[in-house]
């Protein structure tokens, strides 16, 4: 079977909870983008289970779709491509440099971001591989706030032709137009999986949103954010965070991940 099969598609509409959109339009587009976001959790369980981050699309479809797991920018936001093109939109991989706190952007290729176009033209920002972030696709071209249940979001220019994406007020990226393949995210993916700079092989995440807000497990921490309350609690066992792993992500887990620094690191993104 391969990526773009109907099959394929459907199986990953399923996945997700999606009906087969009856045009490739921006309504559609809204609706997987928040669907996606709600379903495939933002994780790095892989970096800490000794498995390997293989960016190649079969690969991606069956961690997202068969497996039922998430992943890091660069596996969820590739999976989605692929859905996405399977149902008519034309979709570009963009490379972008995650902004710290220092306001000073990382390493290229530091993030995967998407550039969607639909049947009628539109052109939107998608990412649904960046945690806590937009809801919703946003306006590509459009240079306003632009209001999101997770914010509110601007694309302004930056230097030397790129794009800086704002969340009230803050540069969270900085975003590349020119459109890149998948093999040249290959050593921005090794990156964040082996340098002791990146907080993912530091870190241990699973997060996703969800109709009240967003639920993030950096075991054994559990932390449950609805509306603007915070809970925060430490489970107790390997029986409960596996239950955890099973019932808040549909993960499940023979063996439990561990980071093997210790440090844990609850913020997912």
């Amino acid at each position: 079977m391969t990526t773009h099969e109907p099959a394929a598609i459907d199986a990953y509409l399923r996945r997700i909870g999606a009906e087969r959109p009856g045009r490739a339009d921006a309504a559609a587009l809204r609706e997987l983008h928040l669907l996606h976001l709600r379903t495939v959790p933002f994780e790095n369980l892989s970096l800490h289970l000794d498995e390997p981050v293989v960016l190649e699309e079969k690969a991606l479809l069956n961690k997202v779709v068969a497996a039922r797991r998430g992943g890091f920018c660069y596996e969820i936001n590739t999976a989605f491509a692929v859905l996405l093109r399977g149902l008519g939109y034309e979709v570009a991989l963009l490379q972008a440099r995650v902004i710290g706190p220092d306001g000073k952007p990382g390493i290229p290729y530091d993030h995967m971001a998407l550039l969607v176009e639909t049947a009628e033209g539109e052109r939107w920002l998608a990412d649904v591989g960046f945690g806590d972030h937009s809801h919703y696709p946003l306006a590509f071209d459009a240079r306003e706030d632009q209001q999101d249940p997770g914010g509110v979001f601007r694309i302004v220019e930056a230097e030397e032709g790129d794009l800086d994406v704002l969340r009230d007020g803050k540069p969270k990226y900085r975003l590349e137009v020119r459109p890149r393949e998948l093999a040249d995210f290959e050593a921005g993916a090794w990156y964040h999986q082996t340098s002791p700079d990146s907080h993912f092989p530091r870190s241990l995440i699973c997060s996703r949103l969800t109709e009240e807000g967003r639920i993030t497990l950096s075991a054994p921490k559990l932390i449950v954010r609805t509306g603007g309350e915070r809970e925060e609690r430490v489970l107790e066992g390997e029986e409960a965070v596996r239950d955890a792993y099973r019932e808040l992500f549909g993960i499940e887990l023979d063996v439990l991940p561990a980071v093997r620094s210790g440090i844990f690191n609850s913020d997912p993104r």
